[in-house]
Formats: structure tokens, sequence, C-alpha cells
């Protein structure tokens, strides 16, 4: 049978015409209730309060805020040593510290691994040859490769495991495939110098993880021998600063324009500096929304996280399903006095279809207190504040 949504477009009460824009003076917050992740029907509200100006809350389906700089600091000499800290059956994550040269090699039989280099510098040796990488680098190295790293300065990664399935670039629609990047800026592994001067006879071992658990296969020999390949499967490399973010002067475009990387059940997407809306009427941050059939996770990379307060690079915000979020009431605020013209913050979103569940090591490192009582307490002044600004406009 076909599946068909209820779709009947109209209007109630008094509302804008035109969503993230011209907001009627009787209330300027607008909050979207929307399905499949900003690609689904939506309602936009328009409220005198704001959405999130709760005051308390009891349960777990609560904004939780997490200092990924707070996990396991020792350096562990393979990816497999390290702890999952959020999980479904789409998607692992990970923070990876790494200090000194990989031993071995490793190999993720679960599925496409991408890495996120938030800090640091090294050389990637795999079945596909060398490639050199740095801070701002997405380094995605397709299900079963065998591979290892060679540290230069000392590496904090963010790992995005896409279980069972490969990552795919997203589809840009009439913008055409030049859009946002060029996928001429994709770099992949070379069979080069440096790859040749590490083929050897010597013993090597290869640590394999498979449903969670890892295996060693040892060798005579360096398996990484390759004297060249064909086709259109490898490790590839982008950086940020690649990235050419979609934007409107007049319209705050939703999350889903930023999406770099698509996998199983979830998308990856990056916030890059850019312009801020200009157009009076326009909304200039992230709009109050349900994202009623997506997890959130937001990893801060660098920048001023202008939507946020009190958030610092390397830290990790989660909204679940189900839960009305948005901009901080002090960026609220500073947004309808466009008191800023650029943003130049640069985070890493993840947002999943199932439900994430969080592992000891996560909950370790929650800082509830920060979140949720700085929440609660710019709440309490966003009145005065929202004040202020139409006095002055």
């Amino acid at each position: 049978m076909m599946h068909k949504r209820i779709s009947f477009p109209k209007s109630e009460g008094v509302c804008s015409r035109q969503a993230h824009a011209g907001f009627p003076k009787e209330a300027i917050f607008e909050r979207e209730a929307g399905r499949s992740g900003f690609f689904g029907p939506a309602t936009h509200f328009h409220h005198t309060h704001a959405p999130t100006g709760w005051v308390e809350w009891e349960g777990d389906l609560r904004p939780r805020l997490f200092d990924f700089n707070e996990v396991e600091r020792s350096s562990q000499a393979s990816p497999w040593d390290v702890e999952v800290l959020l999980h479904n059956q789409n998607c692992q994550v990970r923070v990876w510290q790494l200090k000194e040269n990989m031993v071995n090699l490793v190999r993720n039989a679960d599925g496409d691994e991408l890495l996120f280099v938030h800090q640091g510098s090294g050389e990637l040796f795999s079945d596909y040859g060398h490639l050199s990488f740095s801070e701002g680098d997405y380094v995605m190295i397709p299900r079963s490769t065998n591979w290892r790293i060679e540290v230069n300065q000392p590496l904090f990664v963010l790992m995005i495991q896409n279980s069972d399935a490969s990552y795919s670039l997203p589809d840009k629609g009439v913008v055409g495939q030049h859009a946002v990047f060029d996928p001429a800026v994709l770099e992949t592994p070379s069979i080069n110098g440096k790859f040749k001067a590490q083929y050897s006879e010597k013993k090597t071992q290869v640590e394999v993880k498979r449903h969670n658990q890892v295996s060693t296969i040892t060798y005579p020999f360096n398996p990484l021998d390759a004297v060249g390949w064909h086709g259109d499967l490898a490790v590839v490399k982008l950086n940020w600063r690649d990235i050419r973010p979609l934007m409107s002067h007049r319209y705050h475009l939703p999350p889903s324009a930023h999406t770099t990387f698509v996998g199983q059940g979830f998308v990856v997407c990056t916030f890059v500096p850019r312009p801020i809306e200009s157009d009076p009427d326009a909304l200039k941050v992230p709009f109050y929304h349900n994202n009623d059939d997506y997890d959130e996770v937001l990893f801060y990379h660098a920048g001023d996280f202008f939507s946020r307060d009190n958030i610092e690079a390397g830290m990790v915000t989660f909204h679940p399903a189900g839960f009305t979020h948005g901009p901080h009431p002090k960026a609220f605020a500073a947004g309808r006095a466009h008191q800023k013209t650029f943003t130049d913050e640069v985070a890493v979103m993840i947002d999943t279809r199932h439900a994430l569940s969080f592992t000891k090591a996560a909950t370790s490192v929650e800082n509830e207190t920060t979140f949720i009582v700085g929440w609660i307490q710019n709440s309490e002044r966003l009145s005065d504040e929202i004040s202020n600004v139409k006095k002055r406009h």
C-alpha cells in the first residue's frame, strides 16, 4: 500500500506568511514542529513566550551537555581500546586521543569509520596508500580497510562509525553537484615514497573489530604492500575549510542544508563560518523546533558558538527527539538586536533517526549543572532583554 502523509497546508490565527521571517508583532517566538528531519511536513507556531522557557525538569527526556575534553586522557594506541560514548543500531561515537605512533594495523569490519580531527596532525597509512591529515580534516575510511597512524602532533579525534553501511554524499538537488563543496576537493591516498618506505618483511599484526569484538591477525610481513589500485572505493579526506555553505540573506536555512555525509539512519552536518542573515525580517539564529524524528548531537570544534552560552571547544550538546530546543535565550536576544553580522563557529552535528544511548563513559563527563541551570537563568532574563530590543526597534 502506498504511504501518503496527511497534508493540508493552511493557517490559523495570527502568523507569518513565510517560515523564519516576518514574525507577527504579537508573538516573536516561532517554533517549528517538523517530521523527517526538516524534509517532511511541518507547522510553524507563533508563541508569546519562549518555547524553551522552562524552569524545572524531571525525567530523562532533557537536553544534555557532555565535556569530551574530560574523557580518558591517556594515549591509546588502538581506536578499539577507546570506549563508545553514544550509540544506536546505526552508529557509534567515540573520541580518541593519540600521542604516539600506532604499533599495529587496525580494521573495522563493523562499518565505515569517519574521523574528524579536532586537534593535531599525522600520517595515515592504509591499503590505499599514504595520506597526510591535520586539524579540521574529515577522513572517511571504508569498512574493512587496514590502516594505522603516525603522529606528528598529539591527536584528538572524533570517531563516527557508520555501522554495517557505507557513507555517501548528500543529494544537492537543484543547487547542483558543485555546491557546498566540489567533489574535486576530496583527497585520496597516494602510493608515494612515504608509503613505499614502510614496505617490510617484519611481522605485523592487524586488530580486526567485528560485532564489537577484536580479533588479531598476524602476518609475517606488512600487508600494506599495494603497488597500485584503481576503482571508485577509497579513503577520502575533506577539510571544513573547503566547505562553502549555502546561504540566504533573507531566510535562515535549516540544519539539513549543511549536510556533509549521509550514513545509514543518520547524517553528519558541518557548521562553518558564514554571514548572518541581513534582511530585517529574517531570523538570525537557529529557530526553535521539535525535531520529532531525530536525536541531535553537536560537537563544538572552534570559534564563537553564537547560539549557545557557556560552551567551549570539545564539548557536546544533545537534544533528544520530542524535545523543543533552539538558541539559548541570550543568543536569541542578540539575534533580535542583530549584534553580529558574521558567525565564526565550526561544529559537527550528528542527527540520528533512532534514539541514542549513553554509556557510563559519557555520563561520567556530563555537565548537568552548567547546562540546565545556565539555561534557566538566561530564560529568566530573556523577557527583559527582548523588551529592550523592542524599544530600540
